[in-house]
């Protein structure tokens, strides 16, 4: 299909081309505009129906939109953005420069123009700033029949009409009621009497992360937003909160990897902000690197009394911090989830505790094993070292109590930096990992100096 429509395109045949394209899925329309010539997109955009190529415009990603805008007359870009619903349209402004963005305000109405600033004003991670102001309204005295005139009247410029929300005059939300509820009641029933007076919904200032949990925790297709008097503002519906999960989600991931979050996709970023957004934390898990360098410098001169101990660091520290990256993504995806409160540390503790010791006594066990069986005896790492048990049972020990820290250590940092107002992501494997470092060696040298004198 991708390769006929690039053929049509090379040789012209536009009305071929346009009975094509009039069939085929909008996001898989933008998709294939992403292989075409740029100086042939605003040709084959012209040719969409109206409606369509308000659709495709939608899930181009922001640099075709600004292509597609320069390149559009004043009455072309009035027409696309007349057709977008009011959330798409904050969302298009909201990422382009200013002076495409005062051009597309210039191009809209006053009362749309008010609107617009006013969504733009929401905090970017509230649920105002996902809304959209087009729904359907009903009032309770309404009878089925009426409410089915409503609809017919305004619902081609709403953004869904399955689920309509019920307000008094001064707009404050009463009720939903949905088209099913509509379809299989009678004409003449009145909206107070099918209603669902207890109702979900959001605040504009609720988090936009929070909103898109309830989503997926009442399985619902739109949600309510009021002001703080109550009054019904907007929606949120959802395919908003899907883009929300999946920004979350790789901004979560970005930062468990130590990296800035970034807006645009991999090969969107350029090569200095890529840089950009890694180097800052490189930086830093390299400079706080140096304390386990400098623990292990304190203790050279005694390591090379028994240098068989030296072998065994790598070991011990990665042990250490692969133990406190498990609990910490267990612990961050749990908070994500809403399974996990500050009030539930306890609980966390008392249950990566036992995990820990089990873990920690099935990693010694094996260890011991293998020290005795493979170092010892095979691989002769502490021939002639007359005190090869007694390292064998320092590196043992340091292995149980390193696993059991490491893991409170990770499950108890996300916890806490979401209570201090940080993301629990930062608290993923990088910095975990540099902390349980230093424990471990701590431990390490601890265990070294009790037992064998060091």
């Amino acid at each position: 299909m991708e390769e006929k429509i690039l053929e049509l395109i090379e040789q012209k045949k536009f009305g071929e081309l346009k009975n094509l394209l009039s069939d085929i899925n909008p996001a898989d329309l933008a998709q294939i505009f992403e292989e075409v010539e740029e100086k042939d997109l605003p040709v084959i955009f012209r040719i969409l129906p109206k409606e369509l190529a308000a659709e495709v415009f939608v899930e181009m990603d922001s640099d075709m939109q600004q292509l597609l805008i320069e390149a559009f007359s004043d009455k072309e870009l009035r027409e696309v953005m007349d057709e977008l619903f009011m959330d798409d349209t904050v969302d298009i402004i909201d990422e382009m420069p200013a002076t495409v963005a005062k051009r597309i305000l210039r191009q809209t109405d006053a009362a749309k123009r008010r609107m617009i600033n006013q969504l733009l004003a929401y905090p970017d991670d509230s649920a105002g700033s996902i809304m959209t102001t087009e729904y359907i309204d009903l009032k309770k005295d309404m009878t089925v029949d009426e409410a089915f005139d409503r609809i017919r009247q305004i619902g081609f410029d709403t953004e869904t009409i399955y689920m309509c929300y019920v307000t008094d005059r001064s707009r404050r939300l009463l009720g939903i009621v949905s088209v099913k509820d509509l379809l299989l009641n009678p004409k003449s029933a009145v909206l107070s009497k099918i209603m669902d007076e207890n109702v979900i919904f959001v605040n504009t200032h609720d988090d936009r992360e929070e909103v898109a949990v309830q989503f997926e925790k009442y399985d619902l297709l739109a949600i309510p937003v009021v002001d703080k008097e109550d009054r019904l503002v907007g929606i949120v519906t959802v395919d908003d909160a899907i883009d929300v999960m999946k920004e979350e989600v790789t901004e979560d991931i970005e930062k468990m990897a130590a990296i800035l979050p970034s807006e645009h996709s991999y090969f969107k970023t350029g090569v200095f902000e890529t840089v950009k957004a890694r180097i800052p934390w490189l930086m830093l898990l390299m400079i706080s690197a140096t304390f386990t360098g400098a623990i292990i410098s304190g203790f050279e001169e005694k390591l090379t009394l028994f240098s068989g101990l030296i072998a065994f660091i790598p070991m011990l520290m990665d042990t250490g911090g692969n133990s406190g990256s498990q609990a910490s993504v267990t612990v961050i995806r749990s908070i994500s989830l809403g399974d996990i409160e500050f009030g539930d540390i306890f609980r966390v503790l008392w249950k990566e505790i036992r995990v820990a010791f089990c873990c920690s006594l099935a990693l010694a066990v094996v260890n011991t094993a293998k020290l005795i069986l493979v170092d010892y005896l095979l691989l002769k790492t502490f021939n002639g070292d007359t005190h090869a048990f007694a390292e064998i049972v320092v590196v043992c020990l340091t292995l149980f109590c390193t696993v059991i820290v490491a893991k409170i250590v990770g499950c108890s940092l996300p916890i806490l930096a979401k209570k201090l107002g940080f993301d629990p992501a930062v608290m993923a494997s990088p910095l975990i990992t540099t902390i349980v470092d230093a424990i471990s060696l701590m431990i390490y040298f601890g265990f070294a100096s009790l037992i064998l004198s060091v």
